[in-house]
């Protein structure tokens, strides 16, 4: 089992290094621009953020605590084959008290399950 993180969507906001129970997820400075090459030349735009990151994948638990804390979508979880996701990935978005768990599957198709949290536990 294993998350994998979009750094182009996190804003290092650091919700899923605070929530990982086996402390795997860290954050670290992204370079970007003249930022990456070293040495910018004078006047090249370079910026440099703050991003999550996991160094070794496959340590994960699969616990998903990091994909429902994530405000962004940033983080997804990867369901495997042998769990019968066939490569797709799971990403939650939190809108007030409901939130949307969205499965991105290996051809692109995406089915979404609405859950509103003040019923959650309503049978």
């Amino acid at each position: 089992m294993s998350i994998k993180i979009d750094e182009s969507r996190c804003v290092g906001c650091s919700a899923c290094v605070e929530v990982c129970p086996g402390n795997l997820i860290k954050l670290r400075i992204l370079k970007t621009g003249a930022a990456e090459q070293g040495t910018p030349e004078p006047g090249a735009a370079s910026t440099a953020r703050r991003v999550a990151h996991i160094k070794h994948e496959r340590d994960c638990w699969g616990c998903t605590s990091c994909v429902k804390a994530c405000p962004r979508g940033a983080v997804s979880f990867y369901l495997g084959a042998d769990i019968g996701g066939r490569g797709a990935r799971l990403t939650v978005e939190t809108k007030g008290r409901v939130r949307i768990w969205r499965v991105t599957k290996g051809d692109g198709s995406i089915q979404e399950i609405t859950v509103d949290g003040s019923a959650a536990n309503n049978y």
